[in-house]
């Protein structure tokens, strides 16, 4: 425990001692939460979205005309429930039931819902039902917020892990190290501890200072909330160790460390949903542990999610920590 608090110890001061780092570290996640959220705070949509339940082919059958209107696009959902909480939530403009008696969901207080419901009726008549959900609408910034925080956890704990050991192992550090009694596995959990405590630490002191000025729409609880966080950057601190268990050069680890941030950042919902993407790219999308991270925290903060119904990402992102953590100290190299 000694040597681990020592080399723990040891960390968090060279990185609190790299004042430029930690300013960036703070000043980047505020500029692009409060620039967003005054860039699209506007409720203006280009195109209006429908979800759906019972398929395209039923719809065309019972509604030949509204599916060929143009400038609407349709999402398929399987679980009804779930549609119209977006519907509630302004996230979706309206929805439609074809899989038994035609029926449609708008939100009683969104444009969008009643000028697609003028449309459906003027289409295909009275054919549909008429349901009515109420609720508040999650602004663009709500929804984008886990995005950012998860995007800038990302390269703190991908970059801010992988290059330090590459580097240590290059000028010679870790190689001085190798004749003292610290284990791999004592070095690279306090590594992975410390650059946890500075992620998370940064991370709270962003999201209270953006909340300050926006309030941003928090549903669910911030327990909860901490704990899917606090998942989510040790596994992707896990596999910053891991790419840098055997790496000794800088330019190689930067390689391998974009090859896995730029389709992370692509993928994992942090800019735009997944919603509506091919079948096959929101599977893939689920072997990144910052994919499950934003989805359980936007649940948790837009939805009202419990501890149990975001526990499979829980347990994903813990056996992602888990697993890449043992691999790292197992193939580590000290020179």
């Amino acid at each position: 425990m000694r040597k681990f608090l020592a080399v723990l110890h040891a960390r968090n001061m060279e990185f609190l001692r790299d004042r430029s780092a930690l300013a960036w570290n703070l000043a980047m996640p505020f500029m692009l939460v409060i620039g967003l959220a005054f860039t699209f705070s506007s409720s203006d949509r280009d195109i209006y979205k429908i979800g759906l339940v019972g398929g395209l082919d039923k719809l065309h059958s019972v509604a030949p005309a509204l599916q060929s209107t143009r400038y609407i696009s349709y999402v398929p959902y399987d679980d009804l429930n779930a549609a119209i909480g977006k519907v509630k939530h302004h996230q979706m403009d309206m929805l439609i039931d074809v899989s038994g008696t035609p029926r449609y969901w708008i939100n009683s207080s969104s444009p969008s819902g009643y000028l697609l419901e003028r449309i459906v009726r003027g289409a295909e008549g009275h054919r549909f039902e008429r349901q009515v959900v109420e609720g508040a609408e999650i602004r663009y910034v709500d929804w984008f917020l886990p995005g950012i925080l998860g995007m800038n956890m990302m390269f703190a704990c991908l970059f801010g892990v992988g290059f330090v050991i590459v580097r240590y192992r290059k000028n010679g550090f870790l190689k001085r190290l190798k004749a003292t009694p610290l284990g791999a596995f004592q070095f690279l959990f306090a590594q992975l501890i410390s650059r946890l405590l500075l992620i998370m630490l940064v991370t709270m002191i962003v999201y209270t200072g953006c909340n300050f000025f926006i309030e941003f729409n928090m549903q669910g609880s911030y327990w909860t909330l901490l704990l899917v966080t606090t998942l989510g950057a040790m596994s992707m601190i896990s596999i910053g160790l891991l790419i840098a268990a055997r790496t000794a050069s800088e330019e190689l680890a930067g390689g391998i460390l974009n090859l896995v941030v730029w389709p992370m950042m692509l993928l994992s919902g942090a800019w735009f949903s997944l919603e509506g993407a091919q079948v096959w790219v929101q599977k893939i999308s689920l072997i990144f542990p910052l994919t499950h991270m934003i989805s359980a925290a936007r649940a948790i903060m837009n939805e009202g999610a419990t501890l149990l119904q975001v526990m499979p990402h829980v347990w994903v992102l813990a056996l992602m920590s888990i697993f890449f953590v043992a691999i790292g100290a197992y193939v580590f190299k000290w020179e």
